[in-house]
């Protein structure tokens, strides 16, 4: 324990804001609700303008600070113009940031930056507690909740939550990573009062759980079951009918059980502060690849015009869908990954048990006791070109060998996918993509891609590795 308080103390050291650093954060954010309140009234819509988020809570990180500025704006504004007068408003608030980028989750946003500071400029409805008519309208109510329940002396140790959660990469409640998200980090701090607290109690995670700070369900099982089927359940302390951890991945939820227990056993500051990944050289993975024993296939995409959450939700949802394709025709993938750049490339990763299956395939039919399937199993396949042996029968069932249409993956893909694969569950920008140019490379074809990407080299090397740096630790 004296060794967690030490590495605590440590690593609050690095990631608190100083003065200095509030002082900047604290008169940008000014500055940017004025120039938003301005903009509104120029644009002649009514709204409150306010800052939310970890800088309004005081939980934010000092290594990355990010403003968040809320417009609350009239209910009479229509759904459907929400994006569009909120963005208007927003570039016209941001006109002097070095960069600007449109987002979107329910709806558009504008993320900018100036000094190295992210901002973001998110529309939400003016609404009273419970009468939402967006997911963003809970914001405000939010960042009440937790300066109020939220001890001063307890922000450090949301920090602390936070940026343990960055270490192992479990934070973030955006699409591409499905972890944990500030509030959440928050709510947690809330209910188990410390970092440390936190931490065993999810080293020794073992089932579904509710928590429920405000005591809405005197029935734990009732929420559970009834109504929230996630493996995390933390009831919204201004919302009881929904879940702040419903973005949280399963896999994102075991990182982080298993990183608990890793932490506890083995205390480091590498959990908040984790290596740099190494690429392995070209040369390296040539021969790696070579004597891999599994294949691996890559689906490379160029450009895809989209907000990063749109992208990644169609990365993720094609990666399902391409992997229950193969599946399906008995391919068998160990594991299986997608990387985006988000702006140039974009590559599916498959780990195939085998590239090559065989000619023939064998095809269990009915028991005999079910006579009527009997019948309809022997007219299908009694007198088809595609049998090479049967129907004959084993252990009282009908079975036939069948002449497989593909026996290697990279045809079978190429052919399914040669018309964007809508039909297979592709999304629609990925099967866009895929019709416009679909490149299926095998093992050591990938290593031009490799060489010219140094992101892709890196994620690529700790695909291969599989194992977190955390095991690496003890």
């Amino acid at each position: 324990m004296e060794k967690i308080n030490t590495i605590s103390k440590e690593i609050l050291a690095k990631i608190t804001p100083s003065q200095a650093d509030r002082v900047k954060i604290k008169a940008l954010a000014e500055a940017l609700q004025q120039k938003v309140t301005l903009a509104c009234l120029e644009e002649a819509v009514s709204a409150t303008v306010r800052v939310e988020g970890s800088v309004a809570k005081d939980t934010w990180l000092n290594e990355e600070p990010e403003i968040d500025v809320f417009m609350r704006l009239p209910t009479k504004i229509r759904r459907k113009d929400l994006g569009e007068i909120s963005l208007k408003i927003a570039r016209k608030a941001t006109e002097d940031a070095s960069l600007r980028v449109e987002r979107f989750a329910e709806h558009p946003y504008l993320e900018a930056f100036i000094d190295d500071v992210r901002l973001n400029i998110v529309p939400c409805y003016d609404v009273k507690l419970g009468e939402w008519l967006s997911a963003t309208d809970r914001t405000p109510f939010h960042t009440d909740y937790v300066k109020e329940h939220l001890p001063e002396r307890s922000r450090g140790e949301v920090r602390l939550l936070k940026k343990f959660l960055k270490g192992v990469d479990a934070y973030g409640a955006e699409i591409k990573t499905g972890g944990f998200s500030g509030y959440l980090c928050e709510l947690l701090i809330i209910h188990y009062k410390s970092f440390i607290a936190t931490v065993r109690a999810f080293a020794v995670y073992t089932q579904r759980d509710a928590i429920d700070i405000e005591g809405y369900y005197s029935d734990k099982k009732e929420a559970l079951h009834r109504l929230f089927p996630e493996p995390l359940v933390i009831i919204d302390p201004v919302d009881e009918a929904r879940n702040v951890a419903s973005a949280v991945k399963p896999q994102k939820l075991d990182m982080l059980v298993g990183a608990a227990r890793a932490f506890l056993k083995t205390p480091d500051v590498r959990f908040f502060y984790p290596p740099k990944i190494n690429a392995l050289t070209p040369e390296a993975l040539d021969v790696l690849l070579e004597n891999y024993g599994a294949y691996l296939v890559f689906l490379t995409l160029g450009n895809i015009e989209a907000v990063p959450d749109v992208l990644w939700g169609q990365l993720y949802k094609t990666r399902r869908a391409l992997r229950k394709l193969a599946e399906l025709n008995d391919f068998l993938v160990l594991r299986d990954a997608v990387w985006s750049n988000e702006k140039t490339l974009s590559v599916f990763v498959f780990e195939l048990e085998q590239r090559i299956l065989p000619g023939v395939k064998k095809h269990f039919g009915p028991p005999l006791k079910r006579e009527k399937e009997c019948t309809n199993f022997l007219s299908k396949y009694a007198s088809n070109g595609d049998v090479v042996s049967g129907p004959y029968l084993e252990d009282s069932r009908w079975v036939v060998e069948l002449q497989r249409k593909f026996t290697d993956v990279v045809e079978f893909l190429r052919t399914n996918l040669r018309d964007g694969g809508r039909n297979i569950g592709v999304a629609e920008l990925i099967s866009k993509a895929f019709r416009e140019k679909l490149e299926v490379l095998v093992n050591t074809e990938v290593l031009e891609v490799y060489r010219h990407n140094k992101e892709f080299a890196e994620f690529l090397t700790d695909f291969l590795s599989g194992k977190p740096f955390w095991l690496r630790l003890a």
